[in-house]
């Protein structure tokens, strides 16, 4: 067969055509860098780690370094697994416009919900990101953004609750979700109950305080941040909350998403669906949480990309507890748009080779793999966000 063969593959069933063509809701993702990488920046882009790199290693020998030479060196026009220096200079070649659209155009995702609240001026923001993969994007906003936002503005203590609904009100207008990163200022081990006013205020004036001494304003009180919570289920849109595996500001021991059960307990008559981002590797944990609770749901997010070829083994344990109705595909790429294609790609095949074996064992039909396939990474996320019908 010629390659420029229409025709798929010998053996190529229904469900291989329906996984390869599922226009994806990748709902958390951040933007696509915008500038030049050399080597050294790009490789502190592709690690969770912000300590310098070693100089006796790369982090192209990673499971994620291994991925990029794979599967994103042909769509820059070169042969699999070439080296990382020449994949660097073609990449340098084309240009950082040119990487991100062939990249972006070929992840198939159908849909972007970008979390805007890091470092958004390195990055395309959802509209921008929108025109170079040519798909409809949408904004989640960050919580602790806003009232850091807000804080700097010059506020009176008493008024920052009062402000901070007010300004995330107005932030979220186009919005379809909110983000909190508790996890890492703090933790999941707080207090679940909502401050009191009193105690926000109070939380609020020795804030305020230090940040009009030093001129910094990175929110860290655990009252302030389930101020910040607490306003967002207020709010009423989907609440998304980092879990699990991250940078090293995160207290990994804290972030397993078992610490949240009173909280999720006390959200839920709100109605606010919870969406645990990530939550590597506490993602079993994470798929009870979303079977025992009607408004949480989950995702395997980051950890895909950074297991590369083990990603397989993360996917299929996340398909064991939680109803399919419940898990969603995000890729939480930030920066090399690498990682907004791998996350696509990889999430693709792993659960295609899961639901691939099932079906071949006689567990489940090839059209309920179907159905599945679709309601995760599709008809899920259209769901929750209210995003049926939105172009």
């Amino acid at each position: 067969m010629s390659t420029d063969d229409p025709r798929p593959p010998a053996g190529t069933t229904e469900l291989d055509l329906e996984l390869a063509a599922l226009p994806l809701v990748d709902h958390h993702v951040h933007g696509a860098w915008t500038g030049a990488l050399d080597r050294a920046t790009f490789e502190t882009l592709v690690t969770e780690s912000d300590r310098p790199i070693p100089a006796f290693m790369t982090q192209f020998d990673s499971q994620l370094g291994f991925a990029i030479r794979r599967w994103c060196a042909p769509v820059l026009g070169l042969p699999a697994h070439a080296s990382p220096e020449e994949y660097l200079e073609r990449r340098a070649a084309l240009g950082p416009a040119e990487v991100n659209r062939l990249l972006l155009t070929a992840s198939g995702v159908g849909r972007y919900l970008v979390e805007t609240g890091y470092r958004g001026d390195d990055v395309l923001g959802p509209e921008q990101l929108a025109a170079v993969a040519r798909r409809p994007a949408h904004e989640v906003v960050r919580v602790e953004a806003i009232m850091e936002d807000v804080a700097a503005s010059g506020v009176a203590a008493a008024d920052l609750p009062r402000l901070l609904r007010e300004e995330l009100a107005r932030r979220t207008e186009t919005a379809v979700g909110v983000k909190s990163i508790i996890a890492y200022r703090h933790g999941f081990a707080f207090d679940p109950e909502p401050p009191s006013e009193r105690e926000a205020v109070q939380a609020a004036g020795r804030w305020l305080e230090q940040g009009g001494r030093t001129g910094e304003w990175r929110v860290t009180d655990p009252v302030l941040l389930r101020l910040g919570l607490w306003t967002a289920i207020e709010r009423g849109l989907p609440l998304q909350l980092h879990v699990g595996y991250g940078d090293p500001d995160v207290r990994l021991d804290l972030a397993d998403p078992l610490l949240l059960t009173r909280w999720l307990k006390l959200v839920e008559p709100s109605g606010v669906d919870v969406l645990l981002l990530h939550c590597y590797p506490y993602h079993r944990n994470a798929g009870y949480l979303a079977q025992v609770f009607p408004h949480v749901y989950f995702d395997v997010g980051l950890g895909v990309n950074y297991t590369g070829s083990r990603s397989d083994a993360l996917i299929a344990e996340s398909l064991e507890l939680a109803p399919f109705a419940k898990i969603l595909f995000s890729s939480d790429a930030w920066g090399p748009a690498e990682l907004h294609h791998l996350g696509a790609h990889l999430f693709r095949r792993g659960l295609g080779r899961a639901l691939r074996t099932w079906v071949r064992a006689g567990e489940w039909t090839e059209r309920d793999a179907l159905r599945v396939a679709r309601m995760i990474g599709v008809d899920n996320a259209l769901r929750v966000y209210g995003l049926d019908g939105l172009s």
